[in-house]
């Protein structure tokens, strides 16, 4: 079955809007653990406007008491991301291409473009230990060339699908099939495939159903949007229920 690692950066989001100290990030944690929550991100970003580095270190103290839970910590590694990285030594670390003041992620990697700078740093994350994953729009000229860089995934960038999703049938006859052969692409390369960005209860089921092998999503805004209504706890085991479908 795909897994479901929860992404806290609204709670922190939250968080700081007032020097409370909550919610708290870490109960946050514990609450999606105690929900089946198979791993826990967080992408801090350089201007720490939701999670921080002291989260980061909280979360990695509260797994060491979770040795099954996967921590995975996202970001460019061109920015803020390295320090923290070597530091704590999630068990994945996903690479992402955002710039330092980008409202959110919204592409992949230019793998061409960025070979020469991502290879040292893929190398030193799995030195660190991290499996290490790329985030990455469904092209398949990119994909062709990240395993001669050593990453071990790829994290399919799913905004689109979401949006087409949104729109109805036609849409995602256009879309669809060009994750899916994304997806069937990474593997036959020997590339685990993860996905994430605008996932749902509405779309997940819809999307893992006809995008094969998908090894695991991060799922952070929808989540905890509907954690408001339905408690976070309940909230993960329903997302768990809704891939159980699959």
């Amino acid at each position: 079955m795909t897994k479901l690692s929860v992404n806290v950066n609204k709670v922190a989001l939250l968080r700081n809007t007032r020097a409370l100290g909550i919610p708290s990030v870490t109960r946050a944690a514990e609450l999606a653990i105690a929900g089946g929550a198979y791993g826990i991100t967080v992408h801090p970003r350089p201007d720490a406007r939701h999670i921080t580095e002291q989260d980061v270190d909280d979360l990695s103290a509260l797994l060491e008491a979770h040795p099954n839970i996967e921590f995975n910590i996202e970001g460019n590694p061109f920015h803020n991301l390295m320090p923290i990285v070597r530091r704590v030594r999630p068990d994945q670390c996903t690479l992402v291409p955002d710039d330092p003041g980008q409202f959110t992620s919204d592409h992949g990697w230019d793998v061409a473009a960025s070979a020469d700078r991502l290879g040292p740093v893929i190398r030193e994350l799995k030195d660190l230990g991290c499996r290490v994953s790329l985030f990455m729009d469904p092209v398949s000229d990119q994909i062709a060339r990240i395993p001669a860089l050593g990453a071990d995934r790829i994290e399919l960038y799913t905004e689109p699908y979401a949006a087409a999703y949104a729109q109805g049938a036609a849409a995602l006859a256009q879309v669809v099939p060009l994750f899916a052969a994304a997806a069937r692409q990474a593997t036959v390369l020997g590339l685990g495939v993860n996905a994430g960005h605008d996932l749902n209860l509405q779309n997940l089921t819809y999307f893992c159903r006809n995008v094969p092998s998908v090894l695991e999503v991060s799922i952070g805004h929808a989540l905890i949007a509907d954690a408001l209504e339905m408690g976070l706890t309940a909230t993960v085991r329903a997302y768990i229920r809704a891939l159980e479908t699959v």
